[in-house]
């Protein structure tokens, strides 16, 4: 193993995600804040690694007091107009994330937000908020954050602070969070 690739890699990547998240737009995060918070049910979709940090956001969504599900499990209910639905794709390509987001908005008539690196895709065009993630392909992200890496952390570490931000609208604290958690810390 080399250990300077390593730290390379770490370095890369932790100032790629960096750069990637310094512009953001608030008036857009605030309408999502009130989205979400205004919202009878939360769902969240993604596939590959872009769900597995959907499920994460999941979660926390859940374990600040809000009903929150991952759409594909087994006990995720149907969504209804009182709902929103947050889809995170880099590419906004993804097929069943487009067809999902098409069925919303056509039949359910819930909210939609993406969050995605593709303002322009299938997939932002269904959202009635995007928030954009638009982390800048480099040379070395081949070498040292393959594929979507960079956005997957970026969404990430995003959509964390976005709790943080939901936490204080709820009022609520990691106390409250803990008595949710599934193994009581």
């Amino acid at each position: 193993m080399s250990e300077d690739r390593f730290s390379e890699s770490i370095q890369y990547i932790c100032d790629s995600v960096r750069d990637c998240l310094e512009t953001y737009n608030l008036g857009k995060i605030s309408c999502a804040v009130e989205a979400i918070t205004g919202s009878k049910q939360i769902f969240v979709y993604g596939a590959g690694r872009s769900g597995l940090v959907g499920r994460t956001f999941a979660m926390r969504l859940m374990q600040i007091g809000l009903r929150a599900f991952f759409i594909g499990e087994t006990i995720t209910p149907s969504v209804n107009d009182e709902d929103c639905v947050i889809f995170v794709s880099k590419t906004g390509e993804t097929q069943t994330a487009i067809q999902a987001a098409g069925i919303v908005q056509d039949k359910v008539k819930a909210r939609i937000i993406v969050l995605t690196a593709s303002p322009d895709s299938p997939l932002a065009a269904y959202g009635d908020i995007v928030l954009v993630i638009d982390p800048v392909r480099k040379e070395k992200d081949a070498r040292l954050a393959p594929l979507g890496t960079v956005f997957e952390n970026s969404a990430m570490i995003f959509l964390d602070a976005l709790i943080s931000v939901l936490m204080e609208g709820l009022g609520e604290t990691e106390e409250d969070m803990k008595v949710r958690h599934p193994i009581l810390v």
